[in-house]
């Protein structure tokens, strides 16, 4: 069994209920917070912490403030099917140039995904502003399979980082397969691997001679 929630038309609904509730609190940035992505970027995801239960509706089986604080992301929910859902908040201003969020480290999402009860979700909400108002323009609520290959990347972070290579531009394959995503994702790894291990002769090498010009130096 699949979640219903995303296999079917409901998370198109959750994506609305996002819009109209971030809609509704469109004045909470004060004239000193007003230029701040980062201070929008937590009062969003302060609005929809508060609310997230109410957003999701009949589909909500278990949620609290306390029980979202996980690691992965900002929000987690079970649904009345029993599936479970962390939820990683990300805000785009769209007048921006350039942003690249990272989403979840790569060893993590592999053992997450382990369990086929879990998912990986990525709540992104656009907007922009309008004078002291915040304009809300779009909202994607959807699982990190359904993510396209095209518009993500992997950043060089630990085991690795999986980002949005631009907030711009999102590619989202509704009811994309798990399985055929995770198999990508692992292509891309064994292919990113080598190339990181290169580098790092790369540095060894250039450290080394770094440390005979001053095996060199008088004291």
């Amino acid at each position: 069994m699949k979640s219903r929630i995303f296999y079917t038309e409901a998370y198109k609904k959750i994506e609305q209920n996002i819009l109209n509730a971030l809609s509704a609190n469109d004045d909470f940035l004060s004239p000193s917070t007003l230029r701040s992505t980062r201070a929008a970027g937590d009062a969003i995801e302060n609005i929809l912490a508060d609310s997230f239960d109410a957003i999701l509706g009949e589909w909500c089986a278990e949620y609290s403030a306390n029980f979202a604080r996980r690691a992965m992301a900002d929000i987690a929910f079970k649904d009345v099917d029993g599936f479970y859902y962390v939820v990683d908040v990300k805000t785009h201003r769209t007048d921006t140039k350039f942003n690249m969020p990272n989403l979840t480290s790569v060893e993590r999402i592999s053992r997450f995904y382990e369990d086929d009860t879990n998912y990986f979700v990525l709540l992104m909400v656009s907007y922009h502003l309008v004078g002291a108002k915040v304009v809300f323009t779009n909202v994607h609520f959807v699982p990190i399979e359904f993510l396209g290959w095209d518009c993500l990347t992997i950043g060089a972070l630990g085991w690795g980082q999986i980002q949005i290579a631009n907030s711009n531009r999102i590619t989202v394959n509704p009811g994309y397969s798990r399985k055929d995503w995770m198999l990508e994702f692992c292509d891309l790894i064994l292919e990113f691997y080598p190339k990181e291990i290169t580098k790092i002769y790369e540095r060894i090498e250039h450290f080394e001679k770094v440390r005979q010009f001053w095996l060199s130096k008088p004291d």
